[in-house]
């Protein structure tokens, strides 16, 4: 149980805690691989993801693994799942970086218990701004406006970013308290299957992922 690009580990960070006997959805799952580990800690879990060949992989590793839980196709916009139904949403990217935010973050609001957590991570505006696609690094310098981050288009995909007020004002119309928000710094040691030195030596520099934390109101 690892968050982000560095691998931060959620012993570390204490996002989800203590998922004992919880119902917890994972939003955008992927392969499933955290949906797994929470299973083998205790929770109820549910996986849901648009892709199919994603929603093989993690059929093929439930195999494997022997751990078995509900695995639904479709889109974190607009799920077929009865409403309060989850203690946890959480996802590691996933639904909440590839899917609209003014459609997901309701949707999150409405399939939550009253104090429930809603978990996610995901790039850092800061990442954004400074990103360079034709090296596919960021940099020292701001490559677009801050100001109407929303729908990004990149040659192999889309993606979703806000500025930071934006998100809160959205969590906040979509009844959610903000707990925490967690601008992860990668060790001096640390690596990554995704991103190479360059990037590790920005990320000491600036937040390169954030996790917010959001609680949602009775």
């Amino acid at each position: 149980m690892v968050w982000g690009v560095w691998g931060i580990p959620e012993s570390q960070l204490h996002v989800l805690g203590d998922v004992r006997g919880r119902d917890v959805l994972e939003f955008g799952c992927g392969a499933a691989r955290w949906s797994m580990a929470l299973a083998g800690h205790g929770a109820r879990v549910v996986g849901i993801d648009l892709s199919p060949a994603q929603l093989g992989h993690a059929r093929r590793l439930q195999r494997d693994s022997g751990v078995v839980f509900p695995l639904v196709r479709a889109s974190a916009e607009a799920l077929p799942l009865r409403s309060r139904s989850f203690d946890v949403v959480f996802c590691d990217y996933g639904a909440m970086t590839f899917a609209d935010p003014r459609r997901t973050v309701p949707e999150a609001a409405r399939l939550l218990r009253p104090g429930g957590l809603f978990a996610f991570s995901t790039a850092s505006p800061f990442h954004t701004v400074a990103y360079d696609a034709a090296s596919d690094h960021p940099t020292d310098r701001l490559m677009r406006p801050y100001f109407g981050l929303e729908r990004l288009e990149w040659p192999d995909e889309v993606d979703f970013q806000l500025p930071y007020g934006e998100w809160v004002r959205l969590f906040r119309r979509s009844g959610f308290s903000v707990l925490d928000l967690i601008e992860t710094r990668p060790e001096a040691q640390a690596v990554s299957t995704y991103r190479d030195a360059t990037d590790h030596a920005w990320a000491r520099q600036w937040p390169m992922e954030a996790i917010w934390r959001l609680r949602r109101d009775g």
